[in-house]
């Protein structure tokens, strides 16, 4: 006697899933820790997640029981004076048994067209199905900035961003809400003052693991990760003061994720892997903000 077909469906992650959503993560990235995972889950219930939009993602569902996961952060952006809807698909994991049903899961947010989506962790073998997807790469490695080897405009001021910052006509509502919510989840997020006027850069802390001179050692380095800019020539005007600040804060180098290397700096450019996006906005260099890297931590 034949058993009765499976019900797949797929469907948002509410509250309730927290318990599953774990669970399965935890299977995925063994890698990450339980409470990797909690901060994760909490950032997104705090996050600003523009309303119509899944505020955690997507479950996938086998006869009621939790076998698949998608988290996506969903956000508004400025582009171009404008707000639009941008998505970074951020960790995902199906159960083997179901793995013939992990399309059902990983395009399912493709339905909102209007968005744009990122994907910045990609696994080597995805890369061609990604692209098959019409995914376009908008950026293949890094660049290993040392900034504070520039001058840098004299006067330039760079300073802390502190909670009593207000928006201006140098700067404006939603920048000084990626200011403020980006230093929230660690980040170190500044204004760069010159000839009057603030100009807003977010930065990471990392560390990156280099081998010197080829020994069978790894010296953790500790870097920044540009996550923010109005635009990449900002930071390159402004490498020399921001090099300096962060060099002071134990970041010696800048790391910018790009196509290649960034002209007007000196460093070194390394081929680490593409980063996708899918859809009428694509972010430009210098632009991860509200992506697992800095909400998640990596």
């Amino acid at each position: 006697m034949s058993s009765s077909p499976q019900k797949i469906r797929t469907r948002e992650i509410g509250p309730d899933d927290f318990n599953a959503t774990l669970t399965l993560l935890q299977a995925g990235f063994p890698h990450r820790s339980r409470d990797h995972w909690l901060v994760a889950l909490r950032r997104l219930s705090e996050h600003a997640t523009p309303p119509g939009f899944p505020r955690y993602g997507y479950v996938l569902e086998a006869n009621g029981v939790a076998v698949g996961v998608l988290l996506v952060i969903f956000s508004s952006v400025t582009v171009d004076g404008e707000t639009r809807i941008r998505a970074n698909r951020a960790s995902w994991y199906v159960e083997p048994a179901f793995r013939s049903y992990a399309s059902m899961l990983s395009t399912h947010p493709q339905a909102h067209k209007q968005v744009t989506f990122l994907n910045i962790t990609p696994a080597r073998h995805t890369w061609p199905i990604l692209e098959a997807q019409k995914y376009v790469r908008f950026c293949t490695g890094h660049f290993k900035a040392f900034a504070v080897l520039r001058a840098g405009p004299r006067g330039a001021k760079v300073e802390k961003v502190t909670p009593d910052i207000l928006p201006a006509e140098d700067l404006s509502p939603s920048e000084v809400d990626v200011l403020l919510a980006h230093a929230s989840y660690g980040c170190v997020s500044v204004t760069c003052t010159f000839d009057g006027r603030r100009h807003p850069f977010v930065f990471a802390r990392s560390r990156h693991r280099w081998k010197p001179f080829g020994l069978p050692i790894e010296v953790p380095v500790p870097y920044a990760l540009l996550v923010y800019c109005r635009d990449l020539d900002d930071f390159v005007k402004f490498s020399g003061p921001l090099g300096r600040y962060l060099a002071w804060r134990a970041m010696p180098m800048v790391f910018i994720e790009s196509m290649g290397p960034v002209d007007g700096l000196i460093g070194r450019f390394s081929a680490s892997g593409p980063k996708f996006f899918r859809g009428p906005n694509p972010p430009h260099v210098g632009d991860l903000t509200y992506t697992e890297w800095v909400m998640f931590g990596q």
